[in-house]
């Protein structure tokens, strides 16, 4: 078997959940130019994986409702199998992740994506993603739409993960 084989390409697929909006309309709304509201999800084993309001999630690349993503991140590559990451993934469902624990500032697709890269790869996902929430949070705009965001689930779409192999 060659060396290779045990390496597995890990990407962050960053999707605008705004579609443009956020670029158009954060600076009169917030104060600050906002590029976009971050939607992320983790590529690795042929399905992208992400966390919303049904929990972990998975599906095959670029195949949620939100389409195409806006950009990818080459996050490095893991020698984690995916039977490793399967129950990696299955730790996570019953605990961190379940899909009440979803709160859209404070543990959120982003905040899935950060702790899956750093297992795979030891590293984390761009800053502007993860620091996004607290800086919408220290708007008074985004102070007055709290009580509405906190109410909100994000559910992309994809097949819920039951540790399928």
């Amino acid at each position: 078997m060659a060396q290779n084989n045990s390496s597995f390409p890990v990407k962050l697929y960053i999707y605008d959940i705004s579609r443009g909006m956020a670029r158009q309309l954060s600076a009169a709304m917030l104060g600050r130019q906002l590029d976009g509201i971050w939607h992320t999800g983790i590529v690795v084993h042929g399905k992208e994986f992400f966390f919303g309001g049904a929990g972990i999630s998975h599906c095959p690349p670029s195949g949620t409702i939100l389409g195409d993503p806006e950009a990818v991140v080459d996050l490095g590559s893991t020698e984690v199998n995916e039977d490793l990451f399967t129950e990696y993934l299955d730790s996570l469902a019953e605990s961190t992740f379940r899909a009440d624990s979803y709160h859209v500032f404070e543990h959120n697709c982003n905040t899935f994506s950060n702790d899956v890269a750093q297992f795979l790869t030891g590293r984390k996902i761009p800053s502007y993603i993860t620091d996004l929430p607290s800086e919408i949070l220290a708007t008074p705009f985004g102070q007055a739409l709290r009580p509405l965001l906190d109410s909100m689930s994000i559910n992309p779409g994809g097949t819920n993960f039951t540790g399928q192999r």
